[in-house]
């Protein structure tokens, strides 16, 4: 071979070389290619850990909430805690209920008519509340110890209103044309019970007007609070009386200069009654026939009216007798002594020796005795003598204090808005506004 043919084998050797290299590199390019995604649409790798940890937690679905129930109803006749809770409670959790209860209020003196409640939480009994009066309920409620009884005030939706009326015939009527309950009148009535004998002083055209709270529960009235402001004009004469508790807690009016509107003594131990027989030394005695002292005021009252105390004092006497039938005698201070005869009952729990407080209901009007219809005879001693009830003198309790007089002259402002305090005072004080 010559040596220019060797040159082109090695020429055409080398070559064959080349294009094998070549091809062997494209081909690994290719094949690696179709393994890796392209840049735009790579994403970092993410581990296990790292998901577990930034991923959303799974919803738990959410527990259930407890039912809570209120079974309402009212005492009826004869019943009993037993009757009112075996449906919740055995008889021996009835007992443990009650017993506990006994220091707070003993549930034997449940009363007919009064709201009661039973509170459950999923058919458990948890609580058991019932309303002694309008202001209080007794609230027992289950604990893991057994029970635990408390008192609690009545919650309220308070409203403050004025009311104005004039006296056409009777207080009653004059409230009931305002829009008002009978209730108020009573209230009135104590207010200035020393200062007006509604049975024999009130007039046509005596005009009043009252600030008084209206209590009401969901959207219901359910009666008078306190009567913050009263004025009453008898014959002519202005009376004012605002509320106040006394240094030992006690529901007080006073006039804006501090004076005390109760006394010693009620003007009558009935109200709103009218009178049938004064006193008198020389009186014809309608069953015998003769002429004989009445040493006392009889108060004409349909029977089973309640009759009260005049004045804080002692029972010391319940009897019968033909003459004054049923009576009780009560013994005051400072040598007075009343006495209220021809009762038709006793007030429960009245016994000789217990004390009364003023306006306290002792007895019911009855006929019993020499008596010709239903009616109170009241009668009234001084040092052991009888004196005419209405001309006793009539002391009155202790004023406000200085402090407490700072007070009035501001709550003048709820009867009289447009005047001020010391003006109102100065011009009430002779009943001239």
């Amino acid at each position: 071979m010559s040596i220019q043919q060797k040159k082109s084998t090695k020429k055409v050797y080398l070559s064959v070389i080349l294009a094998v290299f070549i091809a062997a590199i494209t081909y690994g390019t290719i094949i690696s290619s179709r393994n890796v995604q392209p840049a735009e649409n790579t994403q970092p790798a993410i581990s296990s850990e790292a998901t577990a940890q930034n991923a959303e937690p799974l919803q738990q679905p959410p527990a259930p909430q407890p039912v809570v129930e209120t079974f309402k109803g009212t005492i009826g006749k004869g019943a009993t805690a037993s009757t009112l809770l075996n449906q919740w409670l055995s008889k021996a959790e009835v007992y443990q209920l009650a017993s506990a209860a006994d220091k707070t209020f003993r549930l034997t003196k449940l009363r007919r008519g009064n709201p009661f409640r039973v509170i459950t939480t999923d058919g458990d009994f948890t609580r058991f509340e019932y309303e002694i009066d309008n202001d209080t309920y007794l609230s027992v409620s289950k604990i893991s110890e057994g029970f635990t009884a408390e008192l609690k005030d009545i919650e309220y939706e308070i409203v403050t209103d004025r009311v104005n009326g004039v006296i056409t015939s009777s207080l009653y009527e004059a409230l009931a044309d305002a829009g008002e309950k009978a209730s108020l009148a009573v209230r009135i009535g104590d207010i200035f019970g020393w200062e007006i004998d509604f049975i024999r002083d009130l007039r046509k055209n005596d005009q009043f007007t009252v600030v008084v709270e209206k209590r009401f529960r969901e959207g219901k009235f359910q009666g008078y609070g306190h009567v913050l402001a009263a004025r009453f004009v008898n014959q002519g004469n202005a009376h004012e009386g605002y509320y106040m508790k006394d240094k030992d807690g006690f529901t007080q009016y006073y006039t804006a200069e501090g004076k005390n509107l109760r006394r010693a003594f009620l003007k009558a131990p009935l109200k709103f009654t009218r009178i049938s027989s004064k006193y008198s030394n020389r009186r014809l005695h309608p069953i015998l026939k003769t002429y004989r002292p009445h040493h006392g005021i009889d108060y004409a009252a349909p029977r089973g009216t309640p009759v009260s105390a005049i004045g804080n004092g002692k029972v010391v006497k319940i009897a019968r007798s033909r003459g004054a039938g049923k009576y009780v005698k009560i013994r005051h201070s400072n040598g007075y002594e009343s006495a209220y005869l021809h009762l038709n009952r006793f007030a429960k729990g009245l016994k000789v020796g217990k004390k009364v407080t003023q306006g306290q209901t002792i007895a019911y009007v009855g006929s019993t005795g020499l008596s010709t219809g239903p009616h109170l005879d009241f009668r009234m001693k001084k040092n052991g003598k009888y004196i005419n009830p209405t001309r006793a003198t009539n002391p009155r309790a202790p004023k406000a204090t200085k402090e407490q007089v700072v007070l009035l002259k501001e709550k003048v402002k709820l009867l009289h808005p447009e005047v001020p305090a010391n003006n109102v005072a100065e011009q009430s004080a002779d009943g001239t506004v």
